[in-house]
């Protein structure tokens, strides 16, 4: 065999991507500092969404925190499936497996299309019902019904932006998520006060106008992300989507670790609904002031989520390179930055309630009870940024089985029957507290599930060959 035949039978290799060579402090500041500015920017939708609806009345602040735990059960599992999608696609550009890269997007985009679908009907079926089974006033239920309706027939923005956006996410292309993101989240705001009050050719439609700016804005940045798949998203052929037909095998495992996440995230609706349950049982006032602790608390942990989402390719695609050093490297400046986030966000809450509580046209009743409210709950974030990126971990090493059990144990375990013993007392504020005591319980089993998961993921590779290129 002569050399020219030698030299025919080399493959050549595909260039390595950017997540296997990059400095590690570089590659995850480059990654997660485009989410993080997308995450802020969508966190300050989440407010000032909040903020011009409380101009409608406190009524309607009441409905939209109502009817956030349908919304985030819908989020959850668009969000939820995308991480899935994220880990798997990710891992397969690390194995150098570029069909199998090609068929995780097109199964993707093909689950993501039929949990939409599933939501509209579920629209149909359980909106008022819902709202019925909260025993709230006919004004609050009809001002939720109006708004979730809206939210939920028109579903499928939300989905093929979080898909298209994580197909993004998973070869590394942050900033074009980013802008995505920014897009439709600047694009809300601007219509939400149009829409709401009706300025100049735009109808006044009230609190349905909050929902029909939302779902305009998610259709457009879907598009948008579309767009920059298309023309600069080169790691995934999409040519070869023609002929689609589903697999079982690799919609399976998107689901192994996008399941967890979906459960781990919707856990945080059934939260939700139960504490407004028990929040009516004092006042309505209560449930509009927890609502405004959501939005104010996603001013804090959205940037934690945007470093999440720079992480997760990371780990998951040098795991799948077999590098355990990039991998551990990733994980501890994850948490340094995480936790520097949260300690500054608790810092804000404990020196400026008023101040914010103001920015939602809070009345007295409101000031009165959110206070101290923001400053209880808000001294879990001590713990919360490590649990957060310890989860995250989790998921991208295919073990987000744990994080799916550490949630569950947090909100259903412990949150909920905590906040239900503590309102036995007849004291709101001591309802707030159950976030402490949940937030410690989950600090120490992440604690316990991170040492099992280092032991039975990432040691064995510190201590096996790196294989070498075929």
């Amino acid at each position: 065999m002569n050399e020219n035949t030698l030299t025919e039978n080399i493959k050549p290799q595909p260039p390595e991507n950017k997540m296997g060579v990059l400095p590690v402090n570089k590659l995850l500041l480059t990654m997660s500092i485009p989410m993080i500015i997308s995450m802020l920017v969508q966190a300050l939708y989440n407010i000032v969404d909040s903020v011009w609806v409380s101009y409608i009345n406190q009524d309607a602040l009441t409905a939209v925190g109502l009817a956030f735990p349908m919304q985030n059960l819908m989020m959850s599992v668009a969000i939820g499936t995308g991480v899935g999608i994220n880990a798997l696609l990710s891992k397969s550009l690390g194995e150098k497996n570029q069909q199998l890269v090609n068929r995780t997007a097109a199964n993707g985009v093909f689950i993501e299309l039929m949990s939409a679908l599933v939501f509209m009907v579920l629209a149909i079926l359980i909106i008022r019902p819902f709202f019925l089974v909260q025993k709230t006033s006919d004004v609050i239920m009809e001002y939720g019904t109006a708004y979730l309706s809206i939210c939920m027939l028109i579903c499928l923005p939300v989905f093929g932006q979080v898909t298209f956006e994580r197909l993004l996410l998973s070869t590394g292309k942050t900033v074009y998520s980013m802008i995505t993101q920014a897009f439709g989240a600047v694009l809300n705001i601007v219509l939400d006060p149009l829409l709401i009050f009706g300025v100049g050719p735009f109808p006044e439609l009230g609190i349905r106008g909050a929902a029909i700016a939302t779902v305009t804005a998610q259709c457009c940045a879907m598009l948008l992300a579309i767009y920059f798949n298309l023309h600069v998203n080169k790691e995934i052929q999409f040519s070869a989507f023609a002929g689609f037909r589903p697999s079982l095998g690799i919609i399976k495992r998107i689901y192994a670790v996008g399941l967890p996440s979906i459960i781990m995230t919707s856990v945080s609706s059934v939260m939700t609904f139960g504490l407004n349950k028990i929040l009516l049982s004092f006042t309505d006032t209560a449930v509009a002031a927890f609502n405004v602790y959501f939005k104010l608390q996603s001013f804090v942990f959205m940037p934690v989520f945007g470093l999440n989402n720079g992480m997760v390719p990371i780990i998951a695609y040098n795991y799948g390179a077999r590098k355990p050093e990039r991998v551990i490297k990733t994980i501890k400046l994850s948490i340094c930055y995480a936790v520097s986030i949260m300690l500054l966000g608790l810092l804000i809450l404990q020196t400026c309630p008023t101040l914010l509580l103001n920015i939602f046209n809070a009345k007295p009743e409101l000031i009165e009870i959110g206070v101290p409210m923001l400053r209880i709950i808000s001294l879990h974030f001590i713990f919360a940024g490590f649990c957060i990126i310890c989860g995250s971990v989790f998921q991208a090493l295919e073990k987000g089985f744990l994080s799916m059990m550490i949630s569950l144990c947090r909100q259903l375990l412990v949150l909920l029957p905590s906040a239900y013993l503590l309102s036995l007392t007849g004291v709101l504020n001591y309802v707030w507290l159950a976030f402490l005591i949940a937030e410690s319980c989950s600090l120490t089993l992440t604690i316990l599930a991170l040492i099992k998961v280092y032991r039975e993921k990432i040691k064995p590779l510190c201590t096996s060959p790196t294989p070498q290129a075929a």
